[in-house]
């Protein structure tokens, strides 16, 4: 009894804390598009009075109390499975795949879920948002399930959660640079946050200003972090064999050649906009970047890489 009690309040407070998260998330969001409170008044007024037009729709205490009082609740209940999965699969590690079903159902159910609502009032909520803000709900909610039990990261993923951890911090640091570099040629060019407005109303058809520069920030971030994962697996990979270095080589590779594949597709005027050289350059201070930050934490690879060097020669 201990335990369930135990599992219980875990997931009551996980699924509390991703819903807090999520409402944090689009306060902040609808605050930057000047429109506060904007996200809740409207899934409020769909869910309980069946309202598909934001057209002329006003903030209203009880719809915005009682959608929020309903999120709470559906987070909370995902929250205590999550944990009692969490559970079982300690038990039995083959069970992990079921955890990462889990969450990635949790995504898509709010994709599937977004298909009911009207066209209008999708397109006020903005699609991309709202699986961003239940992506940043998920981290939250795995990162308080693994720091209330430490032995979590280890029991469930093995050796590689410390792969898994690096891949995301090397993901950050790429995005960083890269943002900050172009923040730099922004700012001197006298046009601060150009280039993400410019690639968020690209890729995401972002209208308002504001929309952009956030949706292309998070999913820069994503994107990066998704690279950095791939990464991680491929240097501690090389550890254990340095032949895998040259997939390494391609990979980075690969990541200037596709952002350049993927600005052409999605829109290839934006390339009139910014300098190719630029895109290339910040992909490269990013690859370098996190190259940096690997050898710096394993730095016997060079070494390693060096004698295979060698040896084929």
């Amino acid at each position: 009894m201990p335990a369930e009690r135990s599992v219980l309040r875990e997931g009551i407070v996980a699924g509390l804390i991703g819903a807090a998260v999520v409402a944090g998330w689009f306060f902040v969001f609808d605050f930057a598009r000047g429109k506060p409170l904007l996200t809740p008044s409207l899934l409020g007024a769909f869910v309980f009075q069946g309202v598909n037009n934001p057209i002329g729709l006003e903030p209203q205490t009880w719809p915005i109390l009682g959608y929020t009082v309903l999120h709470g609740l559906a987070f909370v209940a995902f929250g205590v499975i999550a944990a009692s999965l969490i559970v079982v699969a300690q038990r039995e590690r083959a069970l992990f795949i079921a955890f990462v079903i889990l969450f990635a159902a949790f995504e898509v159910f709010f994709v599937a879920l977004l298909g009911t609502f009207g066209r209008s009032i999708l397109g006020a909520l903005v699609w991309w948002a709202v699986l961003i803000g239940n992506l940043l709900a998920s981290i939250a909610m795995l990162g308080y399930l693994f720091r209330a039990d430490r032995s979590l990261p280890a029991s469930l993923v093995g050796s590689w959660a410390g792969v898994v951890r690096e891949g995301i911090v090397a993901g950050i640091i790429g995005a960083a640079a890269v943002a900050i570099w172009f923040l730099i040629l922004d700012v001197a060019r006298g046009e601060p946050l150009r280039t993400p407005t410019l690639l968020g109303s690209a890729v995401l058809k972002s209208v308002h200003p504001t929309d952009a520069v956030i949706g292309y920030t998070a999913l820069h971030g994503l994107a990066f972090i998704g690279f950095g994962l791939v990464a991680s697996f491929l240097v501690a990979a090389a550890e254990r064999q340095p032949m895998f270095a040259f997939l390494l080589v391609i990979v980075f590779t690969a990541f200037e050649v596709f952002f350049f594949g993927a600005t052409v597709i999605a829109a290839s005027w934006v390339l009139d906009e910014l300098s190719g050289w630029a895109i290339f350059v910040g992909n490269v201070v990013a690859a370098v970047a996190m190259l940096l930050f690997f050898f710096r934490r394993h730095r016997g690879l060079a070494h390693r890489l060096n004698e295979a060097w060698l040896e084929e020669d």
